[in-house]
């Protein structure tokens, strides 16, 4: 059997160029995708924002002391959305066998393409020229025989390149390849493993299966492999997608009361998500954390789908209202999602 040709696409600092696009008096300078306040988090940075060591999920108050000339733009997802769409109708031009991970990045198998272009690299600079030329917007690209070889090559060009990794260089390229870069390595992990001499990919082969069972529990099973560059999942163009959500991070901590009333609009940025994605949904969550960090979440199931926005807040309402009133809690954050989801219009709306 022939080796499979995969392709891990990845948009380059994908809200950052997006915002750059719009905006392009900001070009060369730091640009941080985050709305301003102590509390919040950075969605993206630019390639000059991160030269200051600035990334996703840092807080704002570390960015600014770690970088003052930032300049700071609010996130637009309805924005990305769209340009997400436009993106991955330009992969369906080539394959269908596709698997979105996110907004920004997807593998593609193009073993079989549309063109009957022979090298998946080929295939690769054809996607991310069109992409370029439509969008105005760069993608980076890793061509490989599995997802687990394809994603760590997309990573190996950025930004704007690609990098192919034949079946006969996986061997000398794992060889020196940081165990860092290993899905599902983090830092504990890798503690661990360095601790018992393991510096790359290499090292980690020498181990036979059962010491990393011994030492990872099952995950040893997976590391065994992916250090030989063993990956037999397949793209899955029919992933499933479990669950939508949104939430905020509230500027300061507020007692419940004054929380839930986040909640209105909330269920409609959520609704707005559903109908732009056509599903229907009959699983309301509402999500909460405490200002000492503790996650409280409420659940409701329904036997239909909720048929509007005002359903959808309701159920969210009649979940707070299952979350007894504690004097000395505050809150940071809130959220509501919904699940077991259903293509729009499956069933008549019966909800009740």
């Amino acid at each position: 059997m022939s080796a499979r040709k995969i392709i891990h696409l990845d948009m380059d600092a994908f809200y950052a160029s997006v915002e750059l696009r719009e905006q392009p008096h900001l070009k060369g300078k730091p640009v941080v995708v985050a709305w301003e306040g102590a509390r919040s988090v950075i969605c993206a940075a630019s390639y000059e924002a991160r030269q200051f060591r600035l990334h996703s999920a840092m807080s704002v108050a570390t960015a600014k002391r770690l970088c003052p000339q930032a300049v700071y733009v609010p996130p637009h997802f309805d924005l990305y959305r769209r340009i997400s769409a436009q993106i991955h109708s330009i992969f369906r031009r080539h394959t269908d066998v596709i698997e979105p991970l996110s907004l920004d990045e997807a593998y593609l198998d193009v073993t079989r393409n549309f063109q009957n272009i022979p090298y998946a690299s080929e295939v690769a600079k054809k996607i991310r020229a069109e992409i370029f030329a439509e969008t105005g917007l760069t993608a980076s690209a890793g061509i490989a025989p599995n997802k687990f070889l394809a994603k760590i090559a997309s990573d190996w060009r950025k930004p704007n390149g690609q990098f192919v990794l034949p079946p006969e260089k996986i061997s000398a390229f794992l060889e020196t390849l940081p165990l860092g870069k290993i899905p599902g390595v983090g830092k504990v992990t890798l503690k661990k493993m360095q601790a018992h001499g393991m510096r790359t990919a290499g090292d980690l082969r020498r181990f036979e299966r059962g010491e990393l069972l011994n030492l990872f529990g099952r995950y040893g099973y997976r590391l065994y492999d992916l250090a030989r560059g063993i990956d037999e999942r397949p793209v899955k163009p029919d992933r499933e997608r479990l669950q939508i959500s949104t939430e905020i991070t509230l500027p300061e901590d507020l007692p419940l009361a004054q929380t839930l009333e986040h909640l209105p609009h909330l269920a409609e940025d959520l609704w707005r998500q559903m109908v732009r994605k056509n599903v229907e949904a009959q699983g309301v969550t509402l999500k909460l954390k405490t200002s000492d960090f503790r996650i409280i979440t409420r659940s409701l199931t329904y036997s239909s789908a909720l048929p509007d926005s005002t359903s959808l807040l309701l159920a969210a309402q009649t979940l707070a209202a299952r979350i007894p009133p504690q004097r000395e809690d505050t809150f940071r954050l809130i959220g509501i999602g919904v699940s077991h989801l259903l293509p729009e219009n499956r069933q008549p709306p019966l909800w009740l």
